[in-house]
């Protein structure tokens, strides 16, 4: 790393966040989580309903779908409650979240069944999407699991484990998720989602300052690939602490 950057905890370049998670922090949904990436703050929660929508429904399928919100005073002066429309912000987080997550789900396995994924973020500093997909996906396990307990559904509808992680170009030099001093400061700023086999969903990358090269490209997938796979190990550990595991089948 470049001598002359210094991260927050004194990061490397290639080092993530301490993250932790904490499952069953919301008791009245069929699934929860507390995702945490240093000073991010997500809670993540499953519910599941029977009100699919009708084209699911003519290919007798479920469906999930997802919801994202910041708390008035999650950043440091004070957000308004987005109390009937969404702005284009959360619109578009929220349906990163959806996306990457129908992509692990067999809905056929989910015909009659609609999952609702909703992400509060309690306090932000930067990471709030990538932190609410990971703790997503921990509220889906849950959920699903709780339902073919109870013998709702006799498929195992998840197929995959993912998670996601940001990284970027700050001061030219290419790191792992940005908090928000460094976020606020990018000179590209670039979302990574992947699943457990090692496979891309999603990649959201732009130059807010300069373009960045193809070296800085392979880098940057390199760092994300690294933090994905320790989030993973984190994933499955919490979920062995719950009495789950993964993979289930």
């Amino acid at each position: 790393m470049d001598n002359a950057i210094e991260r927050s905890q004194n990061r490397p370049a290639n080092e993530p966040r301490s993250y932790s998670f904490r499952l069953g922090i919301a008791p009245n949904a069929q699934g929860s989580a507390l995702a945490v990436f240093g000073n991010t703050k997500v809670l993540c929660t499953a519910t599941i309903d029977t009100e699919v929508p009708s084209y699911q429904v003519a290919k007798h399928q479920g469906w999930l779908t997802a919801e994202y919100g910041m708390l008035p005073c999650a950043t440091a002066t004070r957000n308004s409650r987005e109390r009937t429309m969404s702005n284009g912000r959360t619109k578009e987080i929220q349906r990163l979240i959806g996306r990457s997550l129908r992509s692990c789900v067999n809905l056929s396995a989910l015909q009659g069944h609609r999952v609702i994924i909703d992400c509060d973020v309690i306090q932000a500093d930067g990471g709030t999407r990538t932190a609410s997909i990971c703790g997503a996906w921990l509220a889906l396990v849950q959920a699903c699991a709780a339902l073919c307990k109870s013998g709702q559904m006799s498929v195992w509808p998840i197929t995959q484990q993912i998670a996601a992680i940001s990284v970027g170009c700050w001061h030219n030099t290419v790191i792992v998720d940005l908090d928000y001093a460094e976020d606020s400061h990018a000179e590209v700023d670039c979302n990574v989602v992947m699943n457990g086999q090692g496979e891309f969903i999603e990649l959201q990358g732009t130059a807010e300052g300069h373009p960045f090269t193809r070296p800085q490209l392979k880098t940057m997938l390199e760092y994300a690939q690294s933090a994905i796979e320790q989030i993973m190990e984190k994933q499955r550990a919490a979920l062995a602490d719950c009495g789950l595991s993964w993979p289930l089948a």
